[in-house]
């Protein structure tokens, strides 16, 4: 069994999980937008939320959209603090290049993952213990067949 925490709410859709397990439960649009080729525009959801001290919620974007119809989240994940009180917009993009997309209220937009979250306590040092991986960056671990990791 997971542990679940309370998490206050004003919506005018509760967020609801499809499936048993869901690590997201599903955010509606609160209202109609037409997403025209390369735009992006921010969605209200409807919902505000008060999440416990050690919590965070990520807004991610919906498989299905993104798959189907190229619309995703430009700012993924959006993050929530535990202190935000105001509305969730989503702010989404639409990356096909030739179709506009109509999104009309009730319409699953995103997705809201709550997590707990530690507080890095920052410690300065002169210099980093060293790892395995080092300084290697974008791209250290090779693409495709050619794992090189050879820098351009």
């Amino acid at each position: 069994m997971t542990d679940s925490v309370d998490v206050l709410i004003t919506a005018d859709h509760v967020p609801a999980y499809a499936h048993p397990g869901d690590a997201g439960a599903d955010l509606q649009a609160a209202e109609s937008v037409v997403l025209e080729p390369g735009e992006r525009a921010t969605v209200g959801t409807g919902v505000a939320i008060a999440l416990p001290d050690g919590y965070v919620a990520f807004v991610v974007p919906r498989s299905g959209l993104a798959f189907k119809h190229g619309i995703t989240i430009v700012n993924a994940p959006g993050t929530v603090d535990a202190g935000y009180r105001g509305e969730i917009r989503v702010a989404l993009l639409n990356t096909d290049a030739r179709e506009a997309y109509r999104i009309e209220a009730g319409d699953r937009i995103a997705q809201l993952v709550v997590m707990p979250v530690s507080r890095a306590r920052f410690v300065e040092v002169e210099k980093l213990p060293g790892s395995l991986r080092g300084e290697g960056g974008f791209g250290s671990t090779g693409f495709g067949a050619n794992q090189s990791g050879a820098h351009a």
